[in-house]
């Protein structure tokens, strides 16, 4: 074996290692979120849900920018001092942020419920500037610990996130305290994060915190320019796209389908941030070496082929078990949610292999094209479900997940092209994973076939 080719195999190695960390953590984490959802989908109504996704799509659209995505610059430099200065100054980012976002919930909540649609939601407000500094504090704390390989904790705080969230969901659920529990779980999913990468860094870094000073973080934000100029708006755009919809959809769509929709979402996510999320965080921790190598195409190639082997058949099984299934396990009043999974199903089979690769266009500098990218889904999803408002009302929520299909689509498309991935390698990765796939998709028809047959004995 020539020394290239070892090289190649133990990158190959480390990479496999570093995922089955993650997904292994992110696995449990998943265990436990979704089971007990059946208790929770008991203890709540839909109308709890519809303002839980409220609450989440606020809190969605202004966290993922409360860095200025300062955050995911992180693992990029050289120099362990510039890298910590840039989490120092996306901490700080993060606390200002929110300190922003309190000054009108204090002042003027009822206005703000009411401009949403949904005055439920006013007595809750208070916890929208407490969440959004968690998730963009845990954001940094995470791109810490990815830059150092560090995957072990980041697989123990995503277990003490479920746990918290979970013990907070039931337990206040039990006690009444409906819809303030769901939110505070989303809340303390977050929190818990922050407080155990926090204690790493304090016990580990000691002596590299003392190298951080304003002097220091103002010469990273001027290094790093580019991703508050380009990648914080990116960000806003491409989470507005998402959480806009889903609340104009919980303001004006008859019943609480935002609720539907939030569930839907919940187990739809639930195998991409296995698999998804894991190998996102150690694609970027590995992508500037092979950029810098001249092998990120290739590199790239390779861990889409993962993703076709991995998580698209089980996205296609959900899709055609949902309807029937969700009726069983959630409630009968949850019927809804599982006919939106099938429709949702393609849109997350094209985000599950977009998503994790999608960090390719920072590295190789690519900003402005991800703003445009994110400028233009933003549009689509946005203008789509409007258009449903005002014609079609009764299929807003599946005009959401049609539009969710063609942005994805265009999104991956570009990512590829811009990575210079050749279209005959990925032809090969499409072959070789469509056993997986078409297996995946009989045994959904399979097991369709036999629920609908116990439904008729019944």
């Amino acid at each position: 074996m020539s020394p290239r080719q070892q090289l190649k195999l133990l990158r190959g190695n480390s990479f496999v290692r570093s995922v089955g960390v993650l997904a292994g953590g992110t696995a449990f984490a998943q265990a436990i979120m979704v089971l007990i959802l059946p208790i929770v989908t008991r203890l709540y109504t839909p109308s709890d849900f519809s303002i839980l996704a409220v609450y989440v799509s606020l809190a969605g659209i202004i966290s993922v920018a409360a860095c200025l995505r300062l955050d995911i610059a992180i693992p990029m430099p050289k120099c362990e001092v510039d890298a910590i200065n840039l989490l120092a100054l996306s901490l700080l980012l993060a606390g200002l942020i929110s300190v922003i976002v309190a000054i009108p919930v204090v002042i003027a909540p009822k206005q703000i419920a009411n401009l949403l649609g949904q005055p439920k939601i006013r007595p809750y407000l208070w916890l929208l500037p407490i969440g959004i500094f968690l998730a963009g504090s845990y954001s940094a704390l995470q791109f810490w610990a990815t830059r150092q390989k560090n995957f072990t904790i980041i697989a123990r705080t995503r277990m003490s996130q479920a746990l918290a969230a979970a013990s907070a969901q039931i337990g206040m659920g039990l006690a009444g305290f409906s819809p303030l529990g769901l939110i505070v779980g989303q809340v303390l999913n977050n929190g818990m994060g922050v407080a155990g990468l926090g204690r790493k860094i304090v016990s580990n870094d000691k002596e590299l915190l003392k190298a951080i000073s304003l002097s220091e973080m103002r010469r990273m934000f001027s290094r790093y320019d580019r991703f508050p100029k380009y990648s914080a708006m990116e960000a806003l755009a491409n989470s507005a796209g998402v959480q806009l919809p889903m609340i104009l959809i919980a303001s004006v769509a008859i019943g609480p389908e935002a609720g539907f929709l939030a569930l839907a979402m919940q187990v739809m996510q639930a195998p991409m941030a296995l698999i998804g999320n894991a190998i996102s965080q150690v694609y970027l921790s590995k992508a500037p070496d092979e950029r810098r190598m001249g092998s990120l195409g290739s590199f790239t190639t390779t861990i889409l082929g993962g993703l076709l082997k991995t998580g698209v058949g089980p996205l296609i099984f959900a899709g055609i078990v949902a309807p029937d299934v969700f009726a069983v396990v959630f409630g009968a009043e949850w019927h809804r949610a599982g006919v939106l999974v099938a429709w949702m199903t393609p849109w997350f089979i094209v985000q599950f292999l977009a998503s994790p690769i999608s960090m390719a266009l920072h590295v190789a500098d690519r900003q402005a094209t991800a703003l445009v990218l994110q400028i233009f889904g933003f549009f689509v999803r946005l203008i789509s479900v409007l258009l449903a408002v005002y014609f079609f009302k009764a299929f807003i929520a599946e005009t959401y997940a049609v539009s969710g299909v063609i942005f994805y689509s265009v999104y991956l498309a570009i990512v590829l092209r811009s990575v210079s991935v050749r279209w005959t390698d990925l032809a090969l990765q499409l072959r070789r994973s469509g056993i997986y796939i078409i297996g995946w998709c009989i045994l959904g028809l399979l097991c369709q076939l036999a629920i609908n047959v116990v439904i008729r004995i019944s």
